[in-house]
Order: C-alpha cells, then sequence, then structure tokens
C-alpha cells in the first residue's frame, strides 16, 4: 500500500509552500518556516529558549517560545513597509528549542545555552531567539561576543545592570553587567531605551551610566520621539556588529500584559514597530525577544506582539545577512 505522502499529494509535492497554506494548519513552527536540524541548510536559525528559573518574580516566559510559534502561524511574508520577504533573502528555519539537562542549575544553564550558541557562530548561522527570561541573552552573548564586544540595542524597561539579586550574579536583571564584566558588549556602543519604573536601589541606573552606555530613560525617549532615538542609536553603534535585545515589558503593559516585570508608561506598539524599522541598514548579527509570559495574558494579545517583533528584527537580520553573502 502507498504510504500517507504518496496518497496525498499535496504533502508528497515539492512545491508545498506552507506559507500559502491556512494559517491555522500545520504543526506550528516560528512564523511557519520549516523544521531544520542541519544548519548548513541555514543563514539564520529562529530558537526558543523556554527558561524562567532566573525570575525575580512572576514566573512564566518558559511558557514564551510555545506561544510565541503559535501566535506567529498569523505572520505573513512580504512586510508592508519594506516591500521585501525576508524568506527571498536568506534560508531561514527553525531548529527548535535550547534543550537544558540542569534547568535547576543556573549557571548549568548558561553554559548550556553557550555551547549550543557556539553551533550556530561556528556554523555561520545568525540567531533570533524567543525566550525565556532576559538571563539567556547573556550565554548568547557569550557565544557571539567570543571574538571581540559587539555594539547592543537594547529595549527594555530595566537596564538589567545589576549585580545580583538573592545571592544570584546569574538572574534576569544582570544579564548586562555580566556581559561588560566579561567584554562581550561595547558599553561605548551600548544604548538601553525605555527605562523606567521605581527601584530600591539605582545601582543599574548608576552602573550602567558609569561604564558609558547610553541610557534613554522612558521622559526623555518622549520628549525626543523615535526619530531622534533612532538618530542615537545609529550614531552609538556605527558599522560596529550589533545585537538587538528586545524585553516585552519595554512596551506599555495594555499592549503587552503578559510579562513577569510589567512598568506603565512604556513604549506603544507603534512606537517599537517605528524604532525597529529604524535600525535598518546596520551590521546586525542577531536578536532576541525575551519576557513573553503567557499565563497573565489569558488573550495571547502578548505572544502576538512578541511574534510580530520577531517578524520586524527577522527583516533586518535578513538584509544583513544577505549583505554579507553578497559578493
Amino acid at each position: 500500500m502507498n504510504n500517507f505522502y504518496e496518497r496525498n499529494s499535496a504533502l508528497s509535492d515539492d512545491s508545498h509552500n506552507p506559507m500559502k497554506q491556512a494559517r491555522f494548519t500545520g504543526i506550528p513552527t516560528f512564523m511557519r518556516t520549516p523544521l531544520v536540524t542541519d544548519l548548513s541548510d541555514l543563514d539564520i536559525a529562529l530558537v526558543g529558549i523556554p527558561y524562567d528559573g532566573a525570575v525575580t518574580n512572576r514566573p512564566g516566559a518558559r511558557h514564551g517560545p510555545q506561544a510565541i510559534r503559535a501566535a506567529s502561524t498569523l505572520m505573513r511574508s512580504i512586510h508592508h513597509v519594506h516591500k521585501f520577504s525576508p524568506y527571498d533573502l536568506c534560508r531561514i528555519g527553525d531548529i527548535g528549542d535550547i534543550e537544558l539537562s540542569r534547568m535547576y542549575e543556573h549557571e548549568h544553564v548558561v553554559r548550556e545555552i553557550e555551547l549550543q550558541y557556539q553551533r550556530l557562530v561556528e556554523a555561520d548561522v545568525m540567531p533570533l531567539s524567543a525566550g525565556g527570561d532576559h538571563s539567556v541573552t547573556y550565554p548568547i552573548l557569550k557565544a557571539l561576543g567570543a571574538k571581540g564586544p559587539v555594539a547592543l540595542i537594547h529595549i527594555d524597561a530595566h537596564t538589567d545592570t545589576w549585580d545580583e539579586f538573592s545571592g544570584s550574579k546569574f538572574m534576569h536583571g544582570t544579564p548586562f553587567r555580566r556581559a561588560c564584566e566579561d567584554g562581550l558588549i561595547d558599553p561605548n556602543r551600548t544604548i538601553q531605551i525605555g527605562i523606567r519604573g521605581a527601584q530600591e536601589t539605582s545601582e543599574g541606573w548608576d552602573y550602567s551610566l558609569e561604564q558609558g552606555m547610553r541610557v534613554v530613560f522612558m521622559e526623555e525617549f518622549t520628549a525626543l520621539g523615535v526619530k531622534q532615538v533612532i538618530d542615537e542609536a545609529r550614531r552609538l553603534v556605527g558599522d560596529h556588529p550589533t545585537y538587538i535585545s528586545f524585553d516585552v515589558d519595554g512596551l506599555d503593559p495594555v499592549y503587552a500584559p503578559g510579562t513577569g516585570t510589567p512598568e506603565i508608561g512604556g513604549l506603544t506598539t507603534i512606537e517599537a514597530m517605528e524604532l525597529l524599522r529604524g535600525l535598518r541598514g546596520l551590521n546586525l548579527i542577531g536578536g532576541d525577544v525575551v519576557e513573553v509570559a503567557p499565563p497573565f495574558d489569558p488573550s495571547g494579545n502578548t505572544a502576538l506582539v512578541g511574534a510580530t517583533l520577531m517578524y520586524e528584527i527577522l527583516c533586518l537580520l535578513a538584509e544583513a545577512k544577505a549583505k554579507e553573502k553578497s559578493p
């Protein structure tokens, strides 16, 4: 008897394109891209990191990658502003989730994530990741910044440059302090956008400023406007290899309530998309969207926001990767 695929020509036909199928069908992958195991087939890898063992209060971001995958089935191919499809520029696929064998040992988690991203670096594959809490950006930078410090564009309500919490130096409020100490990011080419919210100590703000990072508090963002902040970011990073990290709590919680540490008075989704689009043409090496915590948003809207931000960053990365590949 013929097997299932032979009996269903739509599945066995080489021209079958999941991007053109009904969006409620199929097994969810990021942006409905193919699930890929061979890195030699890829230019850009979409990666899930289902880990939230480093949060200080509300857990839930471990469910972020699954929820973003499901929401990303709503994404389409051609960007309505850029007028191109990232899938026409690069080979893009979902490589699944980072495997964690000892997820209750945070320092071991850092090492496991780093090793798996080292594989991507060695294969010359650019990563775009969905967290997970913001601690996961540190091991990603350990892999991407191993040969020299990278520039950083960081959108967040918090600087994430505290030293420790409850005795741990590895939590979601410390990744960029650790990255700075390790020489993985260049603080003079780092901009942190959307910072706000009362704190028990000014330690994080002070550290960022003392190291030379450009900290754009939300009040300044509002006063300057998106275009001036874009100009400032572009001036700071120049043509240096640059990583984008977007914590969804950088947005106002009316747009993204499903996150662990919400702070009112943040960016709108329109401002966020305009900001990202203004980074077009930079020397980008990767990016992430973190802190989507679906249990705090039964509507699913935060996951949709996360998926849309990933798509916006994907378009930027695809252009950068295509430029890198061109003779």
